[in-house]
């Protein structure tokens, strides 16, 4: 059950000047993205602000996407409750969703058997495809090799987002599950060509909100076995990738999709738009530069 193969934009949630969910900017992301060839979009994940989003909130976004998207559905139902992450993916079922990515419990710091029970027990109850998504960097929790190949036996646990930034991790998985109906797949813009070399299927991005048609460019090039196209955009995209972390994620890209017309910066506290002047500079100049 192949269901991450190629790009999937980590979109935006936009918000307009009173805080409120801008709906028609998010129907704007969407079509923006999808007209480049994307695979699928990821709403309501970390890039999408849902630490922020009431249950409401995040229930409508991911309605519209469904709604919107002619591409793939993959909605971020994760939580650190496993009963509030079986209740958004069952809502996220309900909704039509093609998946749903599952953040691994983050503040609990849960041990292996509380890992592997909280997704089984998601995948057990909702006839949906699931995502692991490990972000060690955001849970303060690298989920084990053990634990992620055993629940790759699990006939709706169906990928890991690999966010640990760790080349050696995810050239194991990707040995360990070769024979498994399991996509490894990037959580990082600048891992991705890496991460395809080595026997994964795709990207869920940041970058791609902004520069969808050259992140399919490498997946496809890399896919295809044209690795020296692969590292030509990879390369020309460096600056993009690392412009997009030299703040918390989506501070910046945020800060770019308003640069680039596509929606505005507004965020939610406790992410701040009191952003230092070289920061702004900094992930400014890499969009202007890469455009031109």
């Amino acid at each position: 059950m192949k269901i991450t193969e190629g790009v999937y934009p980590a979109i935006v949630t936009p918000f307009d000047g009173d805080g409120e969910v801008d709906y028609g900017a998010l129907g704007d992301v969407i079509e923006y993205v999808e007209d480049a060839g994307v695979d699928g979009v990821v709403p309501c994940g970390s890039t999408g602000e849902s630490a922020t989003l009431t249950h409401e909130e995040h229930k409508k976004v991911v309605e519209y996407a469904v709604e919107h998207a002619e591409t793939e559905v993959i909605a971020g139902t994760g939580s650190n409750s496993t009963h509030e992450a079986l209740e958004l993916t069952r809502h996220a079922y309900d909704a039509g969703a093609d998946g749903a990515l599952l953040i691994s419990p983050y503040y609990n710091i849960p041990n292996d058997s509380g890992i592997t029970d909280h997704y089984e027990t998601v995948a057990d109850a909702v006839d949906i495809p699931l995502l692991v998504y490990n972000v060690p960097g955001r849970t303060g929790h690298n989920i084990p090799d053990d634990v992620i190949v055993e629940l790759a036996q699990h006939e709706r646990i169906v990928g890991v987002k690999e966010a640990s930034g760790d080349i050696n991790k995810i050239s194991r998985l990707c040995a360990r599950t070769r024979d498994e109906e399991f996509d490894v797949v990037s959580g990082d813009d600048s891992m991705t060509l890496p991460l395809l070399s080595v026997g994964g299927t795709g990207v869920i991005s940041v970058t791609a909100n902004l520069f969808p048609a050259e992140m399919v460019e490498l997946v496809e090039a890399a896919r295809g076995g044209d690795y020296e196209t692969a590292r030509r955009v990879h390369a020309e995209l460096m600056p993009v990738f690392d412009a997009m972390f030299v703040e918390t994620n989506p501070i910046p890209v945020k800060i770019a999709a308003d640069e680039l017309g596509l929606c505005g910066s507004e965020l939610r506290l406790p992410l701040s738009d009191d952003v230092p002047q070289e920061s702004v500079d900094e992930i400014l100049a890499a969009v202007r530069e890469y455009r031109e």
